[in-house]
């Protein structure tokens, strides 16, 4: 099987020309203009823009949380993402406090063997006594090189000091990276309980029990644990102009700290979740929203590279059966949002036809920076010759309106419902498969893989 792309304006984090690519079975063989190459199928891509296809780096697919599962699987959740131009997702495999890494790693490849597209994960570690050290070596070498600690949730998730401290140091001596949620938790468990207490119990009180500061506190405590341990870190889902701050502090000092963003921090706002008839309960999610006047800031931040990565973040619940399954208080309510499917459009509208954001630079932050920061470059990311033919036909003329009545996510509502947005994906081709043209789904469950990254390629 062999696919000639024609006269697609061709856009990478390098270049912006117009040319002509050329793919047999699953990787990209030729590029330039008039190819003199035989094909099967010929896509004429002109007018488009033909990008890399988008990597999501951050997304919780069947996942337990609270008592539920979140509703998208990795087939629903990887077929939305495919319909929205993205073409690899890292999920995160769970452990299990008192369980081993391997049997999490295992679980969760079980879980992505329903998986449309290619896929990686991280390891998320609630428990490390210096005994099982052993097993994040192991991990890295069956291909996951990349740890979450929380800094939040006390006696669910977070890790104290030491063992982020200890995990740390021993990522640093595999090239493994380190990822934090960073929030005080233990801060944050003070302020729930005084708020439930009063009877603050309307879904607001979720963002305003977890404040900016804590979140910067806990942003900057895992900045200086990684100058100590002289390991690279990276900050998940950064949220405020303080936080990101602190990450833009600790780079202009030369620590190698990376971090990301995800689109309704940019886009949505506290006022989302004091929404009526408990409709906020659709935008509870952790960290939570904040003041729209951290808007801008995040948004300079992806500009000046402070931050490098926009992902989802995405964890969905249905709306009546899970988010108001029980409504007692803020915190009996699933935390998290659907929004794989519209991640690359919502940053293509509003950060490059609105001028946040060059172009280029958007194709960076949504799929060139993620493969190299997590193991996956050249192979995804980019297009040369050699790469994985993983590319997106993106139609920058197109519009429509956001809607949970047409998105292909398995959830009953959109956190952007109503919006409208310029450009989509039109044709989504993963490792020389066309899987998604004109709305049509041409994939199928089990055709993504597995992907063994090697180690993370840090960037300062």
């Amino acid at each position: 099987m062999s696919i000639l792309i024609t006269n697609g304006r061709l856009i990478t984090a390098d270049l912006d020309e117009v040319t002509d690519i050329f793919i047999e079975r699953e990787t990209i063989t030729a590029i330039g203009p008039s190819l003199p190459v035989t094909a099967d199928t010929i896509l004429d891509a002109a007018d488009r823009l033909v990008i890399s296809g988008g990597i999501d780096v951050h997304t919780h697919l069947d996942a337990p949380v609270g008592g539920t599962v979140s509703s998208d699987d990795f087939e629903t959740g990887t077929r939305a993402a495919a319909f929205g131009g993205t073409t690899c997702i890292i999920d995160f495999a769970a452990q299990e406090r008192g369980h081993s890494l391997p049997e999490a790693l295992d679980t969760w490849l079980e879980k992505g063997s329903r998986a449309t597209i290619d896929f990686g994960l991280h390891m998320i570690v609630t428990d490390m006594p210096e005994i099982r050290l052993g097993e994040i070596t192991q991990m890295v070498e069956r291909g996951v090189t990349s740890f979450k600690l929380f800094m939040a949730y006390p006696g669910v998730l977070m890790t104290d000091d030491a063992t982020i401290l200890r995990v740390m140091e021993q990522c640093r001596d595999l090239g493994a990276l380190v990822c934090i949620h960073a929030e005080n938790g233990s801060a944050i468990d003070h302020l729930v309980r005084r708020a439930l207490a009063r009877g603050q119990t309307a879904p607001l009180y979720h963002a305003l029990t977890r404040p900016p500061a804590l979140e910067a506190e806990a942003t900057h405590r895992a900045i200086t644990l990684a100058g100590l341990a002289h390991a690279p870190l990276y900050i998940v889902h950064v949220t405020c102009a303080e936080a990101a701050t602190e990450v833009l502090r600790a780079r202009e000092s030369g620590l190698p700290v990376t971090g990301e963003t995800c689109p309704h921090y940019l886009l949505l706002s506290t006022h989302d979740l004091d929404r009526p008839d408990f409709e906020g309960a659709k935008y509870l999610l952790t960290p939570p929203l904040r003041d729209a006047s951290n808007h801008e800031p995040l948004w300079e931040a992806l500009r000046r590279d402070t931050l490098q990565i926009v992902s989802t973040d995405h964890c969905p619940f249905f709306f009546v059966r899970q988010k108001l399954s029980d409504t007692r208080d803020f915190t009996r309510i699933p935390n998290g949002g659907p929004g794989i499917e519209h991640r690359m459009e919502l940053l293509y509208h509003f950060g490059v036809l609105e001028g946040r954001i060059p172009l280029r630079r958007w194709v960076e932050v949504v799929s060139t920076t993620p493969a190299r920061l997590f193991g996956l470059y050249p192979k995804k990311g980019t297009i040369q010759v050699g790469s994985d033919a993983d590319l997106v036909l993106w139609n920058p003329g197109t519009r429509r309106t956001i809607s949970a009545s047409t998105h292909h996510m398995n959830v009953d509502y959109s956190m952007y419902e109503g919006i409208t947005v310029t450009g989509g994906a039109e044709t989504v081709i993963a490792r020389g498969d066309i899987i998604v043209r004109n709305g049509i789904w041409y994939g199928k469950a089990g055709r993504g893989r597995f992907l063994k990254r090697s180690s993370s390629g840090v960037m300062e």
